[in-house]
């Protein structure tokens, strides 16, 4: 689905969009951190935000922005998350709207803001604001890649996606970029992901389906449990490739959504995968739940075991610890019903740790990616959780985040 020849294109990819990345000087390591996306033509937009109490300026900016059901660009940076800054966070982030605004010609409330990075530290508007400009002076439809590398903080490469689909009649593509690697967890993540589109939809089921695919996907992932201050979700669709308008929820909203819930989950994918020092990328499936909620939270609480997870990275076949964290999910299991699998290896069943072969347990455990199946054995729903290890190299990270 996802062609190689559209790698570099990104958001850029959909017709009228272009990007573009800058230094700014405000990461320490001289970085691209500064990223600009613009259409010309107005984009429906949809957000999901962080439902941590405690968000970022930023993040009430933006919403007031989607609240408006249109928007022109997006303006991020990496370095300062602009979070915990009182008043003075929300003059600067609405100036960093107003900043591209007056250089796009375009109004304050049409820009998206996102910030990330350190909380607690003021955002260095002189710096921001030459971004910004040398952002805008260099938009183009090749400036994806840099996009998405300004954007990026303890990431070790910048997650894009590309691709197109048939809908009403006409060829429609989209385009993502994204970050994230620590303080990952549901609802959302340190993450920011921006996904353009050039089709042409009514701003409610848009903001309907990205709804419906972030709860799929981004709130399906988790890489140590924290939830951040700035995460947000956005979509523009400028309706420039000329389909029939989607206005209901019919064969061309269901296509829609598809595309847009795929290209979520694969964004989630690769998030959880690039996790702070992960080496590997574990995919937990749950079924034989009563819903889904609770295949979820038994999901989750499995992925966001420490125990679980050290026990992954040392390649060291545990599964008490696994049966543990689904005893203590808050879900009500029934022990005797259970059965759970490493690498199609029963590890778990009905009540008893099971025998498995030494040498074919050590091939699932020494693969980079490894899939975990928990089957409850009380229902139809299931959910998907996608997460990694918790290795030496995340403690490095983060106690030296500051420093």
């Amino acid at each position: 689905m996802f062609s190689d020849n559209h790698k570099t294109a990104g958001v850029c990819y959909p017709q009228g969009f272009t990007a573009a990345g800058v230094r700014a000087g405000i990461k320490k390591n001289g970085n691209l951190d500064v990223a600009v996306i613009y259409t010309q033509k107005e984009a429906a937009v949809a957000g999901v935000f962080t439902k941590n109490l405690v968000y970022a300026a930023p993040v009430g900016v933006s919403k007031v922005v989607v609240g408006t059901g249109t928007a022109h660009a997006v303006v991020a940076n990496a370095g300062c998350a602009n979070a915990c800054t009182g008043e003075q966070g929300i003059r600067d982030a609405e100036k960093m709207a107003t900043l591209a605004a007056n250089e796009l010609g375009c109004r304050q409330d049409d820009v998206i803001v996102a910030s990330t990075g350190l909380i607690g530290s003021n955002l260095p508007m002189d710096k921001m604001e030459a971004g910004i400009k040398a952002a805008v002076k260099e938009l183009s439809r090749e400036g994806s890649v840099n996009a998405g590398n300004a954007i990026i903080t303890t990431d070790t490469y910048s997650k894009t996606l590309a691709t197109e689909v048939e809908i009403g009649g006409a060829e429609v593509r989209f385009g993502a970029i994204a970050k994230g690697s620590g303080m990952i967890r549901p609802d959302m993540a340190t993450m920011l992901c921006f996904i353009t589109t050039d089709v042409d939809i009514d701003q409610k089921l848009l903001q309907k389906a990205l709804s419906d695919a972030t709860e799929v996907s981004f709130n399906c992932m988790t890489v140590d449990g924290d939830m951040s201050t700035n995460d947000s979700v956005v979509v523009l669709a400028n309706g420039a490739a000329g389909n029939k308008r989607i206005v209901d929820e019919g064969e061309d909203y269901q296509t829609f959504y598809a595309t847009l819930k795929t290209i979520c989950i694969e964004l989630a994918k690769k998030i959880a995968a690039d996790g702070e020092g992960a080496s590997k990328f574990i995919t937990i499936n749950v079924t034989g739940a009563e819903s889904f909620a609770d295949a979820k939270k038994v999901g989750m609480s499995v992925a966001n075991s420490p125990l679980v997870k050290t026990a992954f990275f040392g390649e060291d076949c545990n599964p008490g610890r696994t049966i543990c964290a689904v005893g203590y999910s808050g879900v009500p299991v029934s022990p005797e019903k259970i059965s759970i699998k490493f690498g199609g290896l029963t590890v778990y069943d009905k009540g008893l740790v099971t025998k498995y072969g030494a040498d074919a347990m050590r091939e699932v455990l020494t693969a980079h990616d490894i899939i975990v199946d928990i089957e409850l054995g009380l229902g139809n729903e299931s959910a998907t959780i996608y997460t990694c290890d918790l290795s030496f190299q995340y403690i490095k990270i983060n106690a030296d985040y500051t420093t």
